[in-house]
């Protein structure tokens, strides 16, 4: 096959969403409550008092995820030679106005007989999808570690508004397209020739979900600890 041209690409513009937290901060600190004494448990068993541990902050923060959806398609053609037994006595065959003469071959236990063979093109395609979720460090995470909820109809507004506290991706966020472009975009090696081509993303997006951090501190040792509540979800997350 001739080189092959470079792979079509549609890849769509990023957005930047932003989840609205589902959940409200009297639940968060009620949640905080129930935790707060297991914090500091220690040997499993040494408890402290409930009134010996306080909050001392309610934080909340954004955790950046890279989500990337994509599918690959290509049609392609490649020859094939067909072979096919004929009548001894056949001295040429015609199929579509084109003369075939058979030739004899000897098979693997010394027999012989006639054949022709046809070179034909067998038109194929292939497809291929990928849905990749990666976390603030690149790394992938399974789609249900990332829960969906409303989205803030102000995205670029909000992050401005929390500065720091939106969490910042420590890769390109080009990586994801990256990574399932090299999962999903594969040639088959024996085409001859690609009729159509294409590797598309139609969805490329940077999603930044609600975190409450919760500070505690054993006012009896000054030790002081923190959980991470999910602000869609209300879940415990760390």
């Amino acid at each position: 096959m001739a080189e092959a041209p470079e792979v079509t690409e549609r890849i769509a513009r990023r957005k930047v969403i932003v989840y609205r937290s589902r959940v409200d901060p009297t639940i968060v600190k009620l949640t905080a409550e129930k935790m707060k004494s297991r914090l500091f448990v220690k040997f499993g068993f040494s408890k402290p008092k409930p009134e010996e541990i306080r909050v001392v902050s309610v934080d909340k923060y954004y955790e950046p995820y890279i989500l990337v959806d994509a599918n690959y398609n290509i049609d392609y053609h490649k020859t094939k030679v067909y072979t096919l037994d004929v009548d001894d006595g056949t001295e040429e065959v015609r199929i579509l106005g084109k003369t075939f003469e058979p030739e004899t071959v000897v098979g693997p236990t010394g027999e012989s007989r006639k054949v022709i063979r046809l070179e034909a093109e067998e038109c194929l395609s292939y497809e291929d999808k990928a849905y990749i979720i990666l976390d603030r460090t690149g790394r992938e995470i399974p789609p249900d570690q990332v829960p969906s909820a409303p989205s803030e109809d102000h995205p670029q507004k909000i992050l401005k508004e929390v500065g720091k506290k939106a969490g910042k991706l420590k890769f390109s966020p080009r990586k994801g397209v990256e990574i399932v472009k090299a999962r999903v975009v594969k040639r088959p090696p024996d085409a001859d020739k690609i009729e159509n081509e294409l590797f598309q993303i139609s969805e490329h997006a940077v999603i930044y979900s609600p975190i409450y951090e919760i500070t505690f501190r054993n006012v009896k040792t000054g030790e002081e600890k923190s959980i991470k509540i999910d602000g869609v979800t209300a879940k415990i997350v760390s």
